[in-house]
């Protein structure tokens, strides 16, 4: 048969499992991915969507999330995964921005999608994977309708991801088609296959949600080379190592608060799991405190790799345990493209300073629709920055320090939030910590900490004066909070990205929000 992605002389069986979501009775073949993939492009290309046009998909992680995205590969499309968290004007933000020509939302999420589809300029064609409502079609009754082989003008289409939004309004990351067929290699592929070894053996465990950008591309690449996907609908702790042991899974993809969420389980209850065939541990997405990696080393031993990228991927540095171990804190080296450490004005600064991160030779993106904010992110000589502060050593090892939107100014004193959170998080009690500047009159800033406990502990102001005096047995006195204040949850992203400005706006005026 037709390969879904025709890497090398891999001889794909159409019997082979391209992956399951762990609790949902079906699991989906190479086979029966491509004829769904293949009768999505056809209902696609019905709804007019052609060459480069967007389409756009709220869903849970959900069997048909792989088989749509599949089929807008197909078609030559720009296809963009909606966080399910957002509001209804966030969504609908997104898929005006973006331009979609078709919205797909999951039945359990029809009452959200009914909302987007009020909220939106005119109306766009649009369907509920489930069964059908009024004004909106069933996506499985209208893919049914469709031949199961390939259509005529099949192209390479590419996903359109959103940044989170952490710092403002998200941007649509949108890379250039590629020139040919549908099924061509891609430079990510390439990328990931000779950094994990992805591919035909591997059993992947994706915990995380589809919508975000890793979970998405690690796991399309590794079904595209042959390998077997297994998806949580949702991240818990102790079912994810219960999973990991059921499946002898070799591959899989994490966040630090998951690693967290993890060794906080009762050491008798988490040292109970079979993990022997764990090949390839990989980590990314938001900063990793240098404990909690050494607890994860000492519990998994040397398999756990680091990546820093960005949903933009205009760089890509990568690290391994044995390379971690003797450069603790860094992300790596650059994997793809080449990283430099920039002033505010985007001028190179010398090994080992402190600033922006830019990456040269990286793949090009544009921001959709946004050529200010494009252009913000180039610097004079074309090269790329995300906005992350970091520095480099002599060995080209980069080591981030904070996000700049979120650098304290106290009394003219640069404080990174991220260092006072990496000692807060290994507090016993402490099962989520974020850390920002709040107005001062006399120093402008000073340090706050907002801080979600563990399950069962009681916030009192004891408690908050004895995180204060714990961070002050590790760090100077300037970096460490003034106050503390608790939630019940903090508005973390499923993927790890801690939603900060949502929190921060709380304790400043709103025209200086």
């Amino acid at each position: 048969m037709r390969l879904l992605y025709p890497v090398g002389a891999i001889d794909q069986d159409p019997e082979a499992i391209a992956f399951r979501v762990c609790g949902e009775p079906e699991v989906v073949t190479v086979g029966q991915l491509e004829q769904r993939a293949n009768q999505a492009a056809h209902v696609f290309r019905a709804c007019g969507a052609q060459l480069g046009d967007h389409v756009a998909i709220l869903l849970k992680n959900q069997r048909e999330f792989f088989e749509i995205c599949f089929g807008a590969e197909r078609a030559g499309l720009y296809y963009t995964t909606i966080s399910t968290r957002l509001t209804v004007a966030e969504i609908a933000y997104i898929v005006q921005d973006c331009g979609a020509k078709v919205l797909i939302v999951g039945e359990d999420l029809l009452e959200l999608g009914a909302k987007v589809s009020q909220a939106l300029a005119a109306p766009i064609q649009q369907f509920v994977v489930g069964r059908a409502q009024a004004n909106w079609p069933s996506w499985q009754a209208r893919t049914g309708q469709f031949s199961t082989a390939p259509i005529s003008d099949e192209a390479q289409g590419l996903d359109m991801l959103y940044s989170s939004g952490t710092t403002g309004r998200p941007k649509g990351v949108k890379w250039p088609l590629p020139d040919g067929p549908s099924g061509m290699r891609t430079f990510l592929v390439d990328l990931l296959e000779g950094l994990y070894g992805y591919g035909q053996g591997c059993r992947y465990l994706s915990p995380a949600p589809l919508y975000h950008a890793a979970p998405l591309r690690h796991s399309m690449t590794n079904i595209k080379l042959g390998g077997e996907v297994f998806v949580m609908s949702q991240f818990d702790a102790q079912l994810a190592l219960s999973l990991h042991q059921q499946h002898q899974i070799t591959h899989s993809q994490w966040v630090p608060t998951m690693f967290v969420r993890m060794l906080k389980l009762p050491e008798a209850t988490r040292l109970s799991f079979d993990l022997s065939s764990m090949k390839r541990a990989i980590h990314a997405a938001a900063p990793c405190p240098v404990d909690v990696k050494l607890q994860m080393l000492q519990w998994w031993g040397p398999v756990i790799d680091e990546y820093y990228a960005g949903t933009e991927n205009n760089g890509f540095c990568s690290i391994t345990s044995a390379e971690w171990l003797q450069h603790q804190g860094s992300v790596g080296k650059a994997a793809l493209g080449i990283a430099h450490i920039c002033d505010e004005e985007g001028q190179a600064l010398e090994v080992g300073a402190t600033g922006l991160v830019y990456f040269s030779e990286g793949p090009k993106f544009e921001y959709h629709s946004d050529p200010v904010k494009t252009a913000e992110a180039r610097n004079s000589l074309g090269w790329t920055t995300l906005g992350d502060i970091g520095r480099l050593d002599a060995e080209g090892y980069l080591y981030l320090v904070d996000r700049k939107a979120f650098m304290i100014i106290s009394g003219g004193i640069n404080i990174y939030p991220q260092e006072i959170e990496a000692v807060l998080i290994g507090h016993p009690l402490v099962a989520d910590v974020a850390v920002f500047g709040i107005p001062n009159l006399d120093f402008g800033e000073e340090v706050k900490a907002v801080v979600q406990l563990i399950e069962g502990v009681t916030p009192s102001e004891a408690l908050g004066v004895e995180l204060i005096v714990y961070c002050r047995d590790r760090l100077a006195d300037f970096k460490c909070p003034r106050s503390v204040d608790f939630e019940l949850e903090l508005p973390r992203h499923p993927t790890g990205k801690l939603y900060k400005k949502i929190l921060r706006d709380r304790y400043w005026p709103a025209t200086s929000a």
